[in-house]
Parts: structure tokens; C-alpha cells; sequence
């Protein structure tokens, strides 16, 4: 599950200050609600309805030369809580974007993440409810045709433009179209991933250009309730073993230390079938503890985990430690998100596979309203 929207207070303010709508009555959002029907490729846009939004692209990419890396890319909406005014003005407040972008460098045993922050006004950010596009700034995503995307990003020594193609179709996780986070009514979001992009394009490493190849995974959420007070963080795994099937899981985490019972999962078939895991399962554990010299935050690493219904056993091992994003200048977030390499035992025989793992208040207790 991802993501993580909200500003810091500063961040915000800086954003009403230029141009703070009137008196207005609070704008009220749709809730996920089960019984949505997903239709493609008009999901792929925004849903302004709605009171965050984020488009959330990981992979795991080989240059010709034989250097591994792992990218981020995720685009993030939220809307005001004040009702949009009808008064033409390129400082409106509708929504606030975000961006996050990432990339985990093996090669120079090198992690870098860089952040972004528009409004719409004066072409900085938008995402489209009519088509699929999001961008902010020079970072954007589009689809070039119901199954192409196109991504761009950049920031310090790294300069990443993809071309990913959905391999698979778009699996719809939860049930009745809802992906339930806790017990309450619209505590939930509409959830879709393309579990299978086979990916190309360049990567530009200090200013040295590389062709690229490799896996990506995408996400798509929306909603505007998903959290409640007694949940303190999530950890969210997308696997991609090498024979063609993919698996997400998340657990939500509670305050009193436990698992939320509405955390689940999907397992995706090499043909495109997929089923829905609940909390029991599947069993997730850890090895050990890292912790951040950055933020203090104590994370857990080496990954265990067993699907017995799919007489299935992983190992999941983080490409390195410190894959730890601290967003102070836009979400206000500081979350652990990283690539790790896979093994799994599948009816006694060995296979490999990549990941992506993100794990959210374990530097704080996650406080934001998503």
C-alpha cells in the first residue's frame, strides 16, 4: 500500500498564504465504498473526487554495462479542504502535488531521494481527470497508449526516462472494489496495480548516459478516510518472482503493537489471474534491526515470508540498509523505501525474484490524514 499524503504545516502555508479562498463551506470528498467499478483506461487519470490520489512506480533496472539500480517514482495529489472557487486565477488551491523520486545506486553503494512540491497555477502541476497524465515540474508520467507509460524524473546525479509496457492486466485488489484498511465505513481506498512492466529507456548516472532494462510495478490509489488513530504505520511488499508471478501484501500496524485484521493481500498468476489473501494468510517476520542515523527511526530487515495456501516461502534481503527518504519539504514523511532481492521455496523448488518494501512510522507515528 502506499502512500503518504499530507503536507508539512509550513509547506501548506506557504501555498493558502498566496491566494486563501473566502468563507467558504468545507468541500466534502467521496469515500471508497464497495460496489466501484473499475474501468480502464479512465482509472488511470485523477479521480478529484476524491481526497488523495498517488500514482507509485518502483523497478529494478540492469544497464547494458552490468550496473544494478532501483528507482522510485510517485506522484501525489490531495485536495484542499476549502471548496474551489470558481474565480479564474492560476494561484487556485484545488490541490497540492507532491512528488517523490528515488534511486538506489548498487554500484556506488549510493542512495538518493529528491522531492517536489506545486500547485496548479502557472503550469507547475497537474493531474488529469480526462486523461492519463501527472506531472510536476520536469517529472512526469503519461500514457502513451492504454498499456504504454512513459516516466520521467530527475534530480542530482541521476536523470531517469522510461518506457514501460503492462505485460499483465490491471488487478483490482481487495474485494467488491475496495481495499479495506480498517473496520469503520469508507475507512478503505479503490486500489489497482500493473504488476508487470517490462521497463526501457536511459539512465543518466553524473551526467553519463546508460541504456536500461529491467521490471517495474505500478500503483494506484485513491480514497479519503483509510487511517484510523489507533494505527501508527503500514509495511508494503510488491514481489515479482522470475516465474511470472507477482504477489502484494501489506499489514497495517496498530498501537498497541499488533496487526490490524483488515490488512491483506493479492497473489497474481503468470496468466493474470489473481486472489485475494486475508490476514491469516500469509506470516510475515524479520531478522533483525536497522536504525537511521538520519532519523533514529528503528527498522526492521530480512524479511521472512510464508503463504501456506500457495506452499510458499520467501526470503527477502534489502539491496542495501539505509533506503530511508526523510520528505520534510513536501509530504512531511520520513519512510523507509527500498529494493531488496528475493528467494523462495515454491513445492520444494528454488526461485528468485525482486522487491519493493516500504515501511512507514517507524521514524514517528504516522499522524497524516490520507
Amino acid at each position: 500500500m502506499n502512500k503518504i499524503i499530507s503536507v508539512s504545516i509550513l509547506a501548506l502555508f506557504l501555498l493558502v498564504m498566496i491566494d486563501l479562498p473566502g468563507a467558504e463551506a468545507a468541500r466534502t470528498f467521496k469515500k471508497a465504498l464497495p460496489g466501484y467499478k473499475f474501468s480502464f483506461p479512465r482509472d488511470h487519470g485523477s479521480h478529484d473526487q476524491f481526497k488523495t490520489e498517488w500514482w507509485y512506480f518502483t523497478g529494478h533496472l540492469k544497464a547494458d554495462s552490468g550496473e544494478d539500480y532501483g528507482f522510485e517514482l510517485t506522484f501525489f495529489r490531495t485536495a484542499s479542504d476549502e471548496r474551489p472557487s470558481d474565480k479564474a486565477s492560476a494561484f487556485r488551491l484545488d490541490n497540492i502535488y507532491l512528488a517523490h523520486f528515488a534511486v538506489t545506486d548498487k554500484a556506488r553503494g549510493k542512495f538518493s531521494f529528491f522531492e517536489k512540491l506545486n500547485r496548479k497555477g502557472l503550469g507547475l502541476a497537474d493531474a488529469r481527470e480526462d486523461f492519463p497524465l501527472v506531472f510536476n515540474q520536469s517529472w512526469s508520467m503519461k500514457f502513451a497508449d492504454p498499456e504504454t507509460i512513459i516516466l520521467s524524473a530527475n534530480g542530482g546525479d541521476y536523470k531517469l526516462d522510461l518506457v514501460l509496457d503492462s505485460l499483465k492486466k490491471p488487478v483490482v485488489h481487495g474485494k467488491d472494489g475496495v481495499s479495506q484498511k480498517a473496520s469503520c465505513k469508507g475507512c478503505a481506498s479503490h486500489y489497482y496495480s500493473l504488476s508487470r512492466l517490462s521497463a526501457r529507456g536511459v539512465l543518466s548516472v553524473a551526467d553519463k548516459p546508460v541504456f536500461v532494462r529491467g521490471n517495474a510495478w505500478m500503483d494506484h490509489e485513491f480514497g479519503s478516510n483509510q487511517l484510523t488513530d489507533n494505527q501508527v504505520g503500514w509495511d508494503w511488499f510488491s514481489i515479482q518472482l522470475d516465474d511470472n508471478r507477482e504477489i502484494m501484501l501489506y499489514v497495517m500496524r496498530r498501537a498497541d503493537g499488533g496487526i490490524d485484521e483488515h490488512s491483506s493481500g493479492t497473489v497474481v498468476y503468470a496468466d493474470g489471474r489473481h486472489r485475494h489473501l486475508a490476514r491469516n494468510e500469509f506470516i510475515i517476520k524479520s531478522d533483525r534491526i536497522w536504525q537511521s542515523k538520519r532519523s533514529g527511526g528503528k527498522y526492521p530487515m530480512g524479511w521472512n515470508i510464508s503463504i501456506p495456501s500457495e506452499a510458499l516461502s520467501m526470503k527477502l534481503s534489502p539491496v542495501m540498509d539505509d533506503q530511508e527518504l526523510a520528505t520534510g519539504k513536501s509530504t512531511g514523511v520520513t519512510y523507509w523505501e527500498g529494493a531488496a532481492s528475493v528467494s523462495a521455496i515454491k513445492k520444494g523448488e528454488k526461485q528468485s525474484g525482486k522487491a519493493y518494501i516500504e515501511m512507514t512510522g517507524y521514524a514517528e507515528r504516522f499522524r497524516k490524514k490520507i
